[in-house]
């Protein structure tokens, strides 16, 4: 093998992300092939439709193999993204919440590693050979926000990392995360997809998809009827009340100190978190892909550039 790639993979509740894009986290399994290649992974001598409908909650994603097919998923994605080499070797790059860091460290790692040994699958139908050589984990959060220099020049900042199912809060001292402010919330945007879905059934009659929702809430043009427009709007307006009590409640007062939101639920809320949510100084990074580039760059970091990005 005459390549080796750091690659960063964020494994979320609700998509898996990498530097160059995301995917659903869904997996369903077949015995024959299906009728498309698109998204289709050929492991094992089963096949499996890689982002179709919503992954069941894991909150120990070492518990099935799902995740890890996932990631092999992720890997050839990366790696025809970057027109590299489908036989290669790989350094993961992977995150865990700080909240679980030390308990999970060392089994997330025995998962993704597979003791180092060659991986052989098919992804839409091409070949790939691949040598997951190390594992490097990192806190959730953490590794996002490391390039944001201006606001960590501060003394004291909130990081609120907004994902499928959980909040993963922090409090960062002097750069530094206070393990002691560490708290995961389930509190991630499923939930208020759900209830967004619930009311509309309730008030109108209709059951929208979740793809529908999320596409008011970015403000897309759409065919909805103004009316379930209003209460996707009302009730999003008031998930971000109810997120933001939850975090005071725990601690972190947002209206003393700058707040960083990211993840896929900072995206979809960016037009609702302001100032005028008596928030001190809020910033909404809303790419998807921060975690894994940043574990990808904290890699370099660690292994002097050594490796092809």
């Amino acid at each position: 093998m005459s390549e080796e790639y750091i690659i960063g993979v964020d494994h979320g509740y609700a998509a898996m992300k990498t530097v160059h894009g995301s995917f659903p986290s869904g997996l369903v399994a077949y015995e024959h092939e299906p009728y498309t290649q698109k998204n289709v992974l050929e492991y094992g001598g089963t096949y499996y439709v890689v982002g179709s409908g919503r992954q069941p909650l894991q909150k120990d994603k070492t518990r099935t193999e799902d995740y890890y097919l996932l990631t092999l998923a992720a890997i050839a994605r990366e790696l025809d993204c970057r027109s590299a080499e489908r036989t290669c070797s790989v350094i993961l790059a992977a995150g865990l919440p700080l909240t679980s860091f030390g308990r999970d460290k060392k089994k997330f790692r025995d998962y993704l590693l597979r003791d180092g040994k060659p991986v052989s699958f098919r992804y839409e139908g091409r070949d790939y050979t691949v040598t997951v050589r190390d594992v490097k984990l990192f806190p959730q959060g953490y590794a996002a926000v490391l390039t944001q220099t201006e606001l960590l020049d501060e003394p004291s900042v909130i990081v609120a990392d907004i994902g499928g199912w959980t909040v993963d809060l922090m409090r960062l001292d002097n750069r530094l995360p206070n393990a002691a402010t560490c708290r995961s919330l389930e509190w991630g945007m499923i939930r208020c997809i759900d209830e967004i879905g619930e009311q509309v059934r309730r008030a109108l009659g209709v059951s929208l998809t979740a793809a529908q929702i999320e596409c008011a809430l970015r403000g897309d043009a759409s065919s909805l009827p103004d009316e379930a427009k209003g209460i996707i709007h009302a009730q999003a307006d008031l998930y971000v009340q109810n997120l933001l009590s939850a975090i005071t409640e725990c601690g972190l007062d947002t209206r003393a100190m700058p707040a960083i939101f990211i993840g896929g639920g900072a995206a979809l809320l960016k037009r609702r978190v302001s100032a005028t949510n008596g928030l001190c100084r809020p910033m909404i990074l809303d790419d998807v892909s921060l975690n894994a580039k940043g574990y990808e760059r904290l890699v370099r970091q660690m292994l002097g550039s050594g490796a092809d990005g």
